[in-house]
């Protein structure tokens, strides 16, 4: 089982396959039309969102993998909206622009967090230059670990036998969300993820569990597919492999909408092989990514504080590890409660009973302890290549552990000064012979009406100190 949530940077994954455009338009329904018996929806906001496998790439850009799209739109307003969508979020994209198509487009009417009607706009399967995405996919093959082809069966998977056998070529781990009946255009996948109605329309109807892994174990001897998934909605899902197989069960306490659930659990499952986790560890964080999203309404993606909160039990929570976006409204949410917010930061490499009885004094003087822990990046150029000793998920994680601490979020830069400009807490708290001028954001807090307070280090307490000792005593041994 894992401790932490993984570190995905060094994950490099491409994405080819249908991309499609999420459009939401929300309001409340408050009377039924004269002209016929439908409700009235007055429109409130309009929102963008990305399907498809851009969902999957999105998702993986989210986890801070580095992700490139392959895939094609029209040469229209919603085709612009996708790829700013996802290049907002850092996804690389390549997209063909095909002039002959419209891009394919999803429109939901949602009052009152319901969804009334769906409305599709496309024109499938799409045509355009095959010659293009082969000559993209040697382009990108050669620069990823991994491969996701995320078939909607819209058509730019037409080619995807030749594609599959151009990556394994390269030793590039292919996987496959299939469509349709016929898996032999995905034969040698490293590993396919159908549903269990779309694996029942390829093997029959699934009586027993034994009947499940029998059926699995034809299906992967048939198409030379090592790894078959097969995602079973409220009973979780099944990994069947020749030797072996593993079930999980789901993890969603409220199911709201399973919409892109399928793109997310593929993506986590994408980074995590990218990083060199194991299939049963990639399916464990996948099950726990797919049973937080679908409590979202429409296509959503999952961050890497969501999947710690999960994996330490709560996907509910909103203390231990946070992202700033979450930080913002948890923020305003305490002070609105009349909370007073606490905020200090540091490297916090080997934990010890210094730091403890510093983070203890800071809560003291507040309601809530928020700690800004810095990067590995930002570590390593304040302290020097051979630290930090612990990365910074694992810093991170026992920081969350402590009592006294409300929440921990991470930040890149040398110095929190901007974070603390955005968030401003009642005080920042610093250890040392610092003067409050010299803190770092400290100007921005104290012209907002904070203040600066400085703690005491405890004698004889350090990193530095602890990994000295550890050398002198490794000398001896």
């Amino acid at each position: 089982m894992l401790a932490i949530t993984p570190d995905f940077t060094n994950a490099h994954v491409l994405v080819v396959g249908d991309v499609m455009l999420d459009r939401y338009w929300s309001g409340k329904a408050a009377r039924i039309s004269p002209e016929a018996p439908v409700p009235v929806v007055q429109v409130k906001t309009i929102e963008d969102r990305v399907g498809g496998a851009a969902n999957v790439a999105l998702n993986i850009a989210k986890l801070g993998g580095k992700v490139t799209l392959l895939g094609v739109v029209g040469d229209d307003l919603e085709g612009q909206a996708v790829k700013q969508v996802l290049e907002e979020a850092g996804v690389v994209c390549d997209l063909i622009v095909a002039k002959s198509i419209r891009t394919i487009c999803k429109l939901r009417i949602v009052a009152q967090h319901q969804q009334l009607i769906r409305l599709d706009f496309e024109n499938t399967p799409l045509e355009f230059d095959g010659g293009q995405m082969l000559a993209r996919l040697s382009e990108y093959l050669p620069k990823n670990t991994v491969v996701v082809f995320s078939d909607y069966g819209k058509g730019t998977l037409g080619q995807v036998q030749e594609y599959v056998k151009n990556a394994k070529q390269l030793g590039v781990t292919v996987l496959v969300d299939p469509k349709g009946t016929d898996y032999r255009r995905y034969e040698h996948a490293d590993l396919i993820t159908p549903n269990l109605s779309e694996f029942q329309a390829v093997m029959g109807d699934i009586k027993s569990e034994s009947d499940l892994m029998e059926k699995g174990r034809v299906l992967i001897e048939n198409h030379q597919i090592p790894n078959l998934l097969v995602t079973r909605g409220e009973a979780g899902m099944t990994l069947i492999q020749k030797d072996q197989v593993h079930s999980i069960s789901a993890q969603a306490k409220d199911v709201f909408d399973v919409t892109g659930a399928g793109d997310t659990v593929i993506a986590v499952l994408a980074a995590s092989i990218g990083i060199g986790m194991d299939w049963h560890d990639a399916m464990y964080l996948g099950n726990l990514a797919g049973g937080i999203v679908v409590g979202k309404l429409g296509t959503s993606t999952v961050s890497s504080e969501e999947l710690a909160r999960a994996m330490h039990g709560d996907k509910d929570s909103r203390y231990g590890v946070v992202s700033e976006v979450e930080l913002v409204t948890l923020f305003a949410q305490a002070k609105a409660n009349g909370e007073k917010i606490i905020m200090t930061n540091g490297c916090f490499d080997l934990l010890h009973v210094g730091h403890v009885t510093y983070l203890e004094q800071a809560k003291a003087l507040g309601n809530r302890l928020c700690v800004a822990v810095n990067s590995d990046e930002s570590v390593r150029v304040l302290k020097g290549e051979t630290r930090p000793i612990n990365g910074l998920q694992e810093r991170m994680t026992v920081l969350a552990a402590l009592a006294c601490v409300d929440w921990v979020v991470p930040f890149s830069e040398e110095t929190p000064e901007r974070l603390y400009c955005q968030l401003l807490p009642d005080v920042i708290v610093k250890g040392g012979d610092y003067r409050p001028e010299q803190v770092a954001g400290g100007d921005c807090v104290i012209q907002a009406g904070g203040e600066v307070k400085i703690l005491p280090f405890v004698e004889g307490q350090s990193t530095t100190a602890m990994i000295n000792k550890s050398k002198v005593i490794m000398g001896q041994d």
